[in-house]
């Protein structure tokens, strides 16, 4: 009996030892998956406490940084990086990063925000199958939501907002049983929203704003316990939505609402914020708004309210803030709103009697309302004098008309290079104040290179129809400079009295804006010391459809010519001396290396030429010549091979270094005309010229100087010029694979800059004078 106890209590001890074991390693395998997240994320400052000697499920939490465990099993991981975090390095693999998430199987809780975490979202997230909570906003990840997310039956919470998502929202959203926040703000989604949104019976918070949604809003009064509806400058319309009573939060702003609001809206006793700002909604204002018992917050304006206030309306006890400006009121403000100094009160721009504020002769609102179809307060007692009254505004209407004929006839003959416009309306979107987000890009990513290349450029913003118009002097056939496969380019001169260059491209219908945003926020990123920039766009739409019509693109515009002008072009003025050819190499070589590594996923394939190059005032070169597919359909494709998917693409790096080293052939070939100082038209006469400067170099340096342009010949020092030589020979080299890389190429331009006796290249002077503008031969700027 002895004997089996004392087995027993060898067993139970072995078995208590496997246990501990098993709950060792378990611990350690989550540290180490926790320590190769680290890595993976660039081993960010909000993670500088990790180490491997760090108990993980008892670390202090912060507001950076917090892991939950439950019986030494992480159940939740909360990572919050700084807001703005550029995004992760060239080399960064989501897929890899997932991967590695998946090796915490318990989760129930992932928060990844601003990380700078880009690419597809990878469907393998789904093997997190206990996920509850899932928020990676704040990132840079694209292309459409993974539809394996369906099969997280348990999900609650789903913020994927201020991404580059794109598509439409999936059917299958309406498969997650008890999800109660779903938030995508601040994507790029686009279509109509699906019906399957009305069968989320549990969803509390549904915010979609900032995106491209059109069409009607799905039937939401199913939806009981529905608190923020968040709909935000989209192209929804024109019905107001169907909801439910229960709403806290209704935003409905910047949409395409036309229609006159329901009377249950005045029933919302629950709702504190209502904003119904920037659509077309027309009808009689409900006055018992102001007396919603919730209501904190009441913006209408810009919009075609009709209706008499009345100076004794009660309002909420709780109201802060009212804005009725720019409707057809009339009457008086209510007292309420003037004698309480608690709320603050907007009302210009309609015609009331309350004078502090600007208003319109109270005519206005009354003809303007019979213009939308509505009539104004009773006046009109008999048929007959509302048949006068509508025989009077059809005359004024049609006088209106007929002057709105004689203005387009005027316009027409006025700019007869300009195409026939068709009926639009502008699209003035929020652009980018300063490096916008959309990683077709990956444009918040902001390099030291971005940083320092950008200075002394203005912020990149959306310019008006009139700013442009105004700018070209309504694209007078004086402001023309010419017309390429991508619209006509004119000149321009802004109120600051800055000149720009500003391309006008023509789209077809089946275009949206969407379509079209990813490649004008890359180009809105492309701002560098030795790039042509933009300055900003401007966006012009069919009204019936809002598929884009016109696109204007506004660049800085460059002074001085072409490189080749000052090189090989016979113009009366100086040519380059030699240390400015050089530095004009290294400002090409700069530019190249910001399109290659400056942005994520760089730009190749440029095709550029010496007449690409331009010089601006102080003869510092710009490349004008980008790999920018504008009117490609694929989305999310840069250059050759640089698609949004390409992350997937085992030869991603290869075709990466393809490319890559086109450019450097193309930057040799602007390297020999630099050194021969003359135009090199056919590719017979560049073989030809490459094979001498081959043999130049293991010559003598007399037999060098022999290929170099007569105006430098003489004032090169022999190492810089052989320096050149090799460089050339090496970029023109048959095997991409032989070719250098552009940092190669910089270090060695850059050598034979400091090797090169400044004393003998100084008395040539190649300032030249500063270039009028009325003298500034045509820039030329080309977007493939």
């Amino acid at each position: 009996m002895a004997k089996a106890f004392r087995y027993s209590a060898i067993l139970l001890c072995v078995v208590i030892v496997l246990l501990f074991s098993g709950s060792e390693q378990l611990q350690s395998s989550q540290g180490e998956t926790l320590l190769r997240i680290q890595r993976l994320l660039n081993y960010p400052s909000a993670l500088s406490s990790w180490n491997s000697s760090i108990d993980f499920c008892n670390s202090e939490p912060n507001a950076s940084v917090t892991v939950v465990c439950y019986e030494q099993i992480i159940t939740q991981l909360h990572i919050i990086g700084n807001k703005g975090t550029p995004l992760l390095p060239r080399n960064f693999s989501i897929d890899s990063f997932v991967t590695t998430l998946v090796g915490l199987p318990n989760l129930k809780v992932l928060t990844l925000v601003s990380l700078g975490l880009w690419g597809p979202l990878p469907g393998k997230l789904a093997r997190l199958s206990s996920l509850e909570i899932l928020n990676v906003s704040s990132n840079f990840l694209y292309d459409a939501v993974p539809s394996e997310l369906s099969s997280l039956t348990g999900l609650q919470s789903l913020v994927l907002e201020d991404n580059m998502f794109a598509g439409e929202v999936p059917n299958w959203i309406g498969s997650l049983p008890i999800l109660s926040v779903l938030s995508l703000r601040k994507n790029m989604l686009n279509g109509s929203l699906p019906d399957a949104l009305s069968d989320l019976e549990d969803l509390r918070v549904l915010a979609l704003s900032h995106n491209y949604f059109k069409g009607e809003v799905p039937d939401l009064s199913s939806l009981a316990n529905l608190q923020v509806l968040d709909l935000e400058d989209n192209a929804f319309g024109p019905q107001f939505p169907q909801l439910g009573n229960k709403l806290v939060s209704l935003v409905l702003s910047k949409n395409k609402f036309r229609d006159g609001l329901p009377a249950e809206v005045t029933s919302y006793y629950q709702l504190q914020r209502l904003d119904l700002s920037n659509n077309k909604f027309v009808g009689p204002f409900p006055q018992s708004l102001l007396s919603l018992p919730s209501l904190t917050y009441l913006n209408v304006a810009d919009n075609k309210f009709t209706g008499m206030l009345f100076e004794n309306q009660s309002c909420s006890a709780q109201l802060e803030f009212v804005d009725l400006s720019s409707n057809l009121m009339t009457g008086h403000l209510p007292n309420c709103l003037l004698q309480d100094s608690r709320k603050k009160a907007l009302y210009a721009g309609n015609c009331l009697a309350t004078g502090d504020q600007n208003q319109h002769p109270i005519s206005i609102c009354r003809n303007e309302a019979l213009a939308v179809g509505i009539l104004p307060e009773r006046k009109t007692r008999k048929a007959s004098k509302a048949i006068i009254a509508f025989g009077v505004i059809g005359g004024v209407v049609g006088g209106i008309a007929l002057v709105g004929l004689i203005y387009l006839a005027v316009r027409k003959v006025k700019s007869r290079n300009a195409f026939k416009k068709p009926t639009t309306r502008l699209i003035a979107e929020n652009a980018s104040t300063g490096y916008p987000s959309k990683l077709l890009s990956d444009a918040r990513y902001i390099s030291q290179t971005m940083k320092l290349g950008a200075l002394g450029l203005p912020a990149y913003r959306t310019f008006s129809l009139e700013e442009v118009e105004e700018a070209t002097n309504n694209f007078d056939t004086s402001a023309f400079m010419g017309e390429g496969s991508q619209g006509q380019m004119y000149r321009g001169q802004l109120k600051d009295g800055s000149f720009v260059a500003i391309r006008c491209l023509k789209m077809k219908r089946s275009h949206s804006t969407q379509n079209f945003m990813q490649h004008i926020e890359l180009i809105s990123k492309l701002r560098h010391r030795h790039l042509v920039s933009a300055l900003g766009h401007c966006f012009e739409c069919y009204l019936d459809d809002s598929s884009v019509s016109r696109i204007f693109l506004v660049f800085e515009y460059v002074p001085n010519g072409t490189l080749r002008s000052w090189i090989s072009g016979g113009h009366a003025r100086q040519k380059l001396h030699w240390t400015n050819r050089i530095a004009a190499a290294i400002g090409v070589a700069k530019g190249i290396q910001f399109l290659h590594t400056g942005i994520v996923p760089g730009v190749y394939s440029n095709n550029l030429k010496i007449t690409d190059v331009l010089l601006d005032q102080n003869l510092v070169a710009k490349i004008s010549s980008y790999n920018l597919p504008l009117l490609a359909e694929n989305k999310g494709m840069v250059g050759h091979g640089t698609s949004s998917g390409a992350s997937k693409d085992h030869s991603l790096g290869t075709r990466i270094n393809q490319d890559e080293k086109v450019d450097v052939y193309d930057f040799g070939l602007i390297l020999l005309e630099i050194l021969v100082g003359r135009s090199l038209t056919s590719r017979n006469e560049v073989d030809v010229l490459k094979d001498q400067l081959q043999a130049s170099i293991t010559s003598d340096d007399a037999a060098r100087r022999s290929l170099v342009d007569p105006a430098v010949q003489r004032v090169c020092s022999e190492q810089s010029l052989k320096t050149l030589m090799e460089i050339c020979a090496r970029c023109l080299l048959k095997n991409p694979a032989d070719r250098p890389s552009i940092e190669d190429i910089l270090w060695n331009l850059q050598f034979a800059a400091q090797v090169q006796d400044p004393g003998r290249g100084d008395s040539q002077s190649s300032e030249g004078s500063p270039v009028t503008p009325d003298q500034r031969p045509p820039l030329h700027i080309t977007i493939h």
